[in-house]
């Protein structure tokens, strides 16, 4: 047992490697995230297989989370938002299975480094800031000025809604990160607790752990549902020019 509670967080190389200046080296997180990728991939090859009227778990399960994203694109983003489906559904589905096979004891929580969650906000800031000059040119700068600004407040206005917008992409990676690495530690500290403290009273954490390990279960739904809705919000800002 890891006396550090945050020691799991820890990478180390497993296998160096570097491509000119870019570090490019194989660790833990890198082996999960191909592991996640890989479990998407096979879930949804057994949803698929074999299509039917009435359909199996798999179909099942991938049909309804399909429909639901969709519905959640169209709620959002509106009928223009549907060709960013299948975009939103790997998000979601890649965020949703790294942080649940994160919970499996030995396995490493991809979402709880912060440059994972810092790449997934980035990239999807940058899709939405794309998306808005894409429809609507420069324009889109004036998703910058709110609606019945007069002209002497823009110089004071400006500033404050481009440290808004750059406030987007670090709530989402925060956001993420820091929940699902807030529910591991106070894991591995009751772990800790509950080993150290013996049989007679370790078993007051340890309850408690796997309470908190059930609570992670449903941790790991609503961060993947929040870091996708807010991805069809931002994404629908920018086709709608809602400020």
């Amino acid at each position: 047992m890891e006396h550090n509670p945050l020691e799991h967080f820890q990478l180390y190389n497993i296998l160096s490697l570097h491509l000119g200046i870019f570090d490019i080296s194989i660790n833990k997180a890198v082996l999960m995230m191909w592991l996640v990728s890989a479990s998407v991939i096979l879930f949804f090859m057994a949803a698929g297989r074999s299509v039917r009227l009435i359909p199996g778990k798999f179909q099942n399960l991938a049909e309804i989370a399909m429909e639901f994203l969709r519905n959640m694109v169209l709620e959002n983003m509106g009928e223009k938002g549907l060709k960013f489906v299948p975009f939103v559904a790997t998000l979601f589905f890649f965020i949703l299975f790294s942080n649940l096979l994160g919970l499996i004891p030995g396995f490493y929580t991809v979402t709880s480094q912060l440059i994972v969650t810092a790449g997934f906000a980035a990239l999807v800031y940058l899709i939405s800031i794309g998306v808005g000059f894409l429809y609507h040119g420069f324009g889109f700068l004036h998703i910058l000025i709110p609606p019945g600004t007069p002209g002497w407040l823009l110089p004071l206005m400006i500033p404050i809604e481009i440290v808004s917008q750059l406030a987007r992409p670090v709530s989402l990676a925060v956001r993420l990160f820091a929940n699902m690495t807030a529910g591991h530690t106070v894991l591995g500290v009751l772990l800790g607790m509950a080993i150290s403290l013996g049989f007679l009273i370790g078993w007051l954490p340890f309850g408690f752990s796997v309470a908190i390990n059930l609570l992670e279960v449903g941790i790991a739904f609503i961060q993947a549902y929040i870091f996708t809705i807010l991805t069809t919000v931002y994404l629908g800002d920018a086709i709608k020019m809602e400020h």
